[in-house]
Parts: structure tokens; sequence; C-alpha cells
């Protein structure tokens, strides 16, 4: 019976089947059969006995269903792959299996090329909403909209500002996810407390070489495990993914608002339900949803954190939680990127309500402007706000224009004709270095892949 959302609801294939149970097991069975390779290629085991263990380091041959049963009995999980390899194994080859290794040597250097192929998916989908955000930049790059600060309308913006700027984030994403990576995925086997003691003389060796087998970098030290500040370092980069999702994801939501509805995600009223009750509803809820499961993922940023300092050279407090939030941290970030990449994909757009918010101040929203072309024809900077400021306040009591108010005031005819105040009051004509700054982005992001 499945209990957990991830069984049924939430996660895509390509990343459950990375963080499966027979592919787990399938990574640490090569992990053995590299670890037999590099002891035969330095005369420490038979190689006609490493040649037998890396053919049957196999789920082909070493079945889940086994190491289940046996773990039954040992209470170990490690203990029981080795048995269940060992007995796979023809001749005296299984009498070979795990020589000088200990049971985290398997399991870190595992989820080493299990972070590797995780890391991998989550590459590829970020590059692939930053290639839709920027797409999206260049499209709407003169799409003028309100912006808004503190919820209040502030100055005119554009919505290719708002796309360039997520694109920009998810570069940055992107570069940490690959500098991390290279700190987060190394081989290791050195032993009980990281002294390689068991394998003699031939430790440091057998330590490069496994590395080099699986396609890792060996780590430079380590005690019983591979050190947890990495991997807290990786959980707070997919937290980090997860908190600009929820931002994006916000956004669209509070402009998909009624009362503001100037961009949104896709309904299909013909199949889609929004309420079970109320027939008009068509809510966001892919948007909804990624900022839902963005706090679950950030939620694992402490226990990842805890997961660092243990007692002397290792206990065991680390394991269990990271059985849970290694495989729902990476199951969640892939699902609400995919997400993101489908909502930021379909994105409805709603040109009039776009332009009547842009308007709905009276031109308030215009002030700023006023004053520097007043303070551009001489008046100084104070006495300008203070009196565009007053005019403003008039305008919003009297719910008038602040053209109207700003016409009637004979300070402000002084400098500034009744043309040029009707060329202040167009929001289109306020948008400053918007374009060159998105088309900065657009020149940059060239390079970025």
């Amino acid at each position: 019976m499945a209990i957990h959302p991830i069984e049924y609801r939430y996660g895509t294939p390509e990343m459950k089947n990375v963080w499966d149970a027979e592919n787990k097991l399938q990574k640490m069975l090569e992990v053995e059969a590299a670890l037999a390779e590099a002891e035969a290629q330095l005369d420490l085991i038979p190689k006609d006995a490493a040649s037998e263990i890396k053919k049957k380091a196999s789920i082909k041959y070493v079945k889940l269903d086994r190491v289940a049963e046996i773990e039954k009995q040992t209470i170990h999980d490690i203990a029981s792959i080795i048995k269940a390899l060992a007995e796979v194994c023809e001749g005296e080859a299984g009498e070979y299996v795990h020589f000088g290794a200990t049971s985290n040597d398997i399991i870190d250097t595992s989820q080493s090329l299990l972070f590797k192929e995780s890391t991998t998916i989550i590459k590829k989908k970020l590059i692939s909403l930053t290639k839709i955000l920027l797409k999206l930049a260049d499209e709407h790059r003169n799409t003028v909209c309100i912006g808004r600060t503190h919820g209040q309308h502030a100055l005119p913006t554009t919505y290719g500002m708002k796309f360039a700027l997520w694109a920009d984030e998810f570069h940055r994403h992107i570069a940490r996810l690959e500098e991390g990576r290279d700190r987060l995925c190394v081989g290791m086997m050195t032993g009980a407390v990281g002294t390689i003691a068991a394998l003699g003389m031939d430790g440091i060796a057998v330590h490069k070489k496994v590395s080099k087998i699986l396609g890792l970098k060996p780590v430079l030290i380590s005690n019983q495990i591979l050190q947890r500040d990495n991997h807290a370092e990786f959980i707070m980069n997919l937290a980090n993914i997860a908190s600009t999702l929820d931002k994006m994801a916000l956004e669209i939501r509070n402009l998909q608002r009624t009362e503001i509805k100037e961009v949104g995600e896709k309904f299909d009223p013909r199949k889609q339900v929004g309420s079970s009750t109320m027939p008009h509803k068509m809510n966001p809820i892919s948007a909804e949803r990624i900022c839902g499961i963005s706090r679950v993922i950030r939620a694992y940023v402490i226990p990842a954190l805890e997961n660092n300092p243990l007692w002397h050279e290792r206990d065991l407090t680390n394991s269990s939680c990271e059985r849970i939030i290694f495989p729902e941290a990476c199951i969640l970030t892939d699902y609400i990127l995919n997400l993101s990449i489908k909502l930021m994909k379909n994105l409805e757009f709603y040109p009039e309500n776009i332009e009547y918010n842009l308007n709905i101040t009276n031109g308030l929203i215009m002030a700023e402007r006023a004053m520097a072309e007043l303070v551009m024809k001489g008046m100084g900077r104070q006495t300008a706000y203070a009196l565009v400021r007053n005019c403003s306040i008039k305008a919003s009591e009297e719910k008038k224009g602040l053209r109207e108010v700003l016409s009637s005031k004979e300070e402000i005819k002084e400098y500034l004709s009744d043309d040029e105040i009707n060329e202040i009051m167009d929001p289109h004509k306020y948008i400053g270095s918007s374009l060159e700054i998105v088309e900065n982005v657009l020149e940059k992001s060239k390079n970025w892949f």
C-alpha cells in the first residue's frame, strides 16, 4: 500500500529511478566490484577472484529480496550485501569481497554516484527552465507593466526585466550546483577511521584506483565517512533552487489574482476543475504546489547541517536521516523544476489588464519622473520632492489625475510646459535602461551553456 505522496503523486520517473532501491543496490555493487578490481591490479587479491566479483556484482545476480532476507538476520545493510554477493560468486571469489573496506566506503562512494546522476538531471532541467525564461525576456522586453514594492504600485518596469532577473538567478544556481558537485561526488575507500590500515602501504593506491575506476575524484582525507559539510552544501543548493522556484511561482500566483490578472498559468476549462463547489474557479494549482513543496525542501537544510557534527570519527545519527532527506530532496526538487518548466512554457498573458493596471493610479506612479524633470530644469531636489509629493497627496485625496494637479501649479509651470507635463505622464516612456539591461542579460547568456 502506497503511503508517501512521492510513491504515487510527486516526482518524475527519471529521478525516482535514480533513488530506486535496485539502483542504489546496483551502485553499491559497482563499488564492491571497483574495490576488487583495484586490489587485483595491486596483487592484493587473485585476478580471477576480482573478475568473478565484477561479473556477479549486478542486480542480475544479487537480488534485492535476498539482501532483505539476510538483513533480517544481520540487522546490517552492507553486511547483507556482502553476503549476498559472496554467495553468488563461484569458487573462492566470494572470500575476497569487501576486503579492506568499511561499510561507509561503500555507502558514501555509491551515494556519490547517485548524486552525480541526480545533479545531471537537475542541471539539465535548470538549463531548460533558464532558456524558457530568456525567451520570455526577449519576447516581453517591451511589455511595460507596473512594478510593485511593498505590494503597492511603484514605477513602470517591463516583463522582460522580470524574466531576465529570474534567468540570471538560475544561471547562478547552475554554477553553484556545478561547483558543489566537484566537492560532493568523490570516492572514498579509506577504512574504518580513514587511515586505510587494513590495506597496509597499498591503501592510498587502492583508494585512488577505486575512484578512478568509478569516474570519481578520490577524497583527500576522511574519517569513517565523507565529511557532511559537502552534503549540507548540496541540500542548501537544492533549497536555494527551491526558493527561487517558490519566488517565481508566488509572483505568478499574485499576478493571476482576479483583481490583477496580468498573467496566469494555463487552465483548460474543458478538462480541469478549479473547485468542487465553485464552478467558476480557475486556480493556480501548479504554482501553489511549487510553493508548498519548496517549503519541504528548505526544511531539509537543518537536518543536513546537523548531520555534520558527529561523535569522534563517526556515529550513526546521520544515516537514518540521510536515507530520507537525500532521495526526497532530489526527487522533490526535480519535480517542482518540472512543474516550473511547464508553468513558464505555457504562461498566459492579459495585455489589456497589464495596461489597465499600469494606469490605475491616475498618473501617481509618474511622480518620481515629475520630480526628476523639475530637478533637471533647475529646481532643487528637496523642493521638487516636497512639491510633487503635495501634488500627489492632493490628487489622491481629490480623486484627480496627477497630470491635472501638476498643470495647475504655477511654481511647476515656471519649469515645465503643458506639453512637457503630458510627455512626463506617459508610463511607457519611463522604463529607464530596462531595454539595455535585458539586452545585456540576453547577450551574456550566449556564453552560459
